[in-house]
């Protein structure tokens, strides 16, 4: 299965590249921060999306998703959830939100700044935002492919 996972999309057109590997992917996550429905509503109409809200978005989109969620995707327990507050210490309240949960992805976005660390056997993924680099030293997206319990996860730069 290869997901395609951004966050932080604002509103702002999405890359060509980004776009291409969309149409190729099985599934899509979005970690939040769309700012407007229509990018939610135009990554529906392909594909299958899970998604949550993120700080910046309208009572829209928080009527459709919720704040963070834990979910499978073949064996692989997955949990997704946006972020709030200080970049700093950001890190660690992600990990505190999915304590105690079967999880070996935590996905989540927020601070524009790509990560893709395991840390005590669970990956930490932070795509970064295709379309603004705010923060960040590029923008960029995810990409994970999950075959059974295994999981392949790169950060593509937007050049």
């Amino acid at each position: 299965m290869k997901i395609v996972v951004m966050s932080d999309t604002h509103s702002y057109p999405l890359p060509r590249t980004l776009i291409d590997e969309i149409k190729k992917a099985d599934m899509v996550i979005h970690a939040g921060d769309f700012t407007d429905v229509s990018v939610l509503d135009a990554l529906r109409k392909d594909k299958e999306v899970r998604a949550v809200y993120g700080n910046m978005d309208g009572m829209d989109l928080r009527r459709q998703l919720p704040q963070s969620q834990v979910f499978r995707c073949a064996d692989v327990g997955v949990g997704l959830f946006h972020g709030e507050g200080a970049s700093a210490g950001l890190l660690e309240r992600v990990q505190k939100r999915f304590s105690g949960e079967d999880v070996q992805v935590v996905i989540f976005g927020h601070t524009h700044e790509p990560m893709n660390d395991i840390i005590n056997g669970v990956l930490y993924f932070n795509p970064g935002s295709p379309t603004d680099n705010y923060r960040a030293p590029y923008c960029s997206f995810g990409i994970l492919e999950i075959a059974g319990k295994n999981i392949k996860s790169r950060i593509v730069r937007i050049s």
